[in-house]
């Protein structure tokens, strides 16, 4: 079982991290990704990596943290795919997000450049979205970009997963399958083709139903997989393999399982 991304690299980690590891693979993780959010942040990635060979990271700018000098940020983006120790699996996460106060000009200004970053370096991208599918999804489509990646946190239409399936993206199963009440994402999980999904936390964010205000872990991906299960009457194993499958597929990842 592999969390596709989980943020690890957060200081609410910094304490336990050891443990928090040991109890995800207590519970069956047998891959992690951490994804990127600031420079600052792709040292500690790194270091992670280095002492973990079952941790992999990603490197992007996110649009929470996007300021002033986003030039600058882009640079050292350039920079530290150029210099460092632990390459990453993709360019991510990036994305727009439409309840952030950042102009919608500078996001997409932003992300279009890490876009080309990532076609120059052959890599796919995590994506992150709030509101903003038809936004993304004409961004991929006037950068050209083809390389695939990962739809992190999908919620929506089937007729929004497809269009991005159709770009060659997989869709990221997370904590929200397990609220019974978003029932147009958990519709739309049922029925996609099983090859198209990804198992993923957002931890430290987005903790499940019953851990709600409580930090989300690795470790409680399996709600998320018996969520999953229960709803397209898929036997759990099953699941296990064939997302893990998904993932090597994407990422040209080291291991699977």
């Amino acid at each position: 079982m592999i969390d596709s991304h989980c943020h690890l690299d957060f200081d609410t980690f910094r304490d336990d991290i050891d443990s928090v590891l040991a109890r995800a693979r207590q519970a069956g993780v047998r891959r992690f990704l951490i994804p990127g959010t600031t420079p600052s942040g792709w040292q500690r990635q790194a270091a992670l990596s280095q002492q973990h060979s079952d941790i992999d990271v990603a490197y992007g700018l996110h649009p929470y943290f996007l300021h002033d000098d986003n030039q600058s940020g882009l640079h050292a983006l350039s920079e530290h795919l150029s210099h460092c120790d632990a390459m990453p699996l993709a360019i991510g996460e990036i994305g727009l997000d439409a309840t952030v106060d950042i102009p919608e000009s500078e996001q997409v200004a932003v992300l279009d450049k890490q876009l080309g970053i990532a076609k120059d370096a052959g890599l796919p991208v995590i994506l992150h979205h709030r509101k903003t599918h038809h936004l993304l999804l004409e961004r991929l489509k006037a950068m050209k970009y083809e390389n695939g990646g990962v739809i992190h946190a999908f919620s929506g239409s089937q007729q929004v997963a497809e269009d991005y399936i159709e770009r060659g993206f997989l869709l990221g199963v997370g904590g929200t399958i397990t609220y019974a009440r978003a029932q147009k994402t958990r519709e739309t999980f049922k029925n996609v083709p099983l090859g198209t999904l990804l198992l993923e936390t957002d931890s430290p964010d987005m903790p499940m139903s019953g851990r709600q205000g409580k930090r989300n872990e690795p470790a409680f991906i399996r709600q998320v997989l018996s969520s999953l299960s229960e709803l397209r009457e898929e036997d759990e194993q099953h699941l296990i393999a064939v997302t893990s499958a998904n993932y090597s597929r994407l990422f040209s990842s080291k291991e699977t399982g």
